[in-house]
């Protein structure tokens, strides 16, 4: 525990995440973000130290992340006794709220088995920068975008509104 304790939390438990879904090979976790909006991620954990709960694959094709995340957040509640702090269409978005997932995430920490490697810690350590998006430069990418839109219409409109009073009546 010594080397755990010289890494920041937020990065323990994504190795823990890593670690204990490692056997889904449709999750893949990432961040605290856009990871978690279709469901899997939350269904693994549970699955993986809990299967007796639930069928992996019946929950896997659920077709909607909703669903899937109202699954997750109900199994939790009803065999972990984790309160349902998270709506779960406010997780299946673009982009859900970084302090809400990891709010929720550390709860089931606190109850599942919580064995991190330090092989699992260093693979978060390799990860690209760009898939650990915070949620504040995702909104700054998105605002930059918008403000780019919104210059290009007033130069459209600009320009047409010149056109039009040039036109010969």
């Amino acid at each position: 525990m010594a080397g755990l304790q010289q890494t920041n939390s937020e990065m323990i438990l994504l190795s823990w995440v890593r670690q204990s879904t490692r056997n889904y090979p449709q999750v893949n976790v990432t961040n605290f973000t856009t990871s978690w909006s279709d469901g899997l991620a939350f269904n693994a954990l549970l699955h993986r130290n809990r299967p007796d709960l639930f069928d992996w694959n019946a929950v896997a094709s659920q077709p909607s992340p909703v669903q899937r995340l109202d699954h997750a957040f109900n199994i939790a509640r009803q065999h972990l006794g984790i309160e349902k702090l998270l709506d779960p269409e406010d997780v299946a978005t673009a982009c859900p709220d970084k302090k809400s997932i990891l709010m929720y995430v550390t709860s089931l920490f606190q109850v599942l088995p919580q064995q991190v490697t330090m092989e699992a810690i260093r693979e978060v350590e390799m990860l690209p920068r760009h898939s650990r998006v915070t949620r504040e430069e995702h909104i700054e990418v998105h605002e930059q975008h918008y403000s780019q839109e919104v210059s290009f219409t007033f130069l459209l409109l600009s320009c047409y509104s010149k056109v039009v009073v040039s036109l010969p009546t």
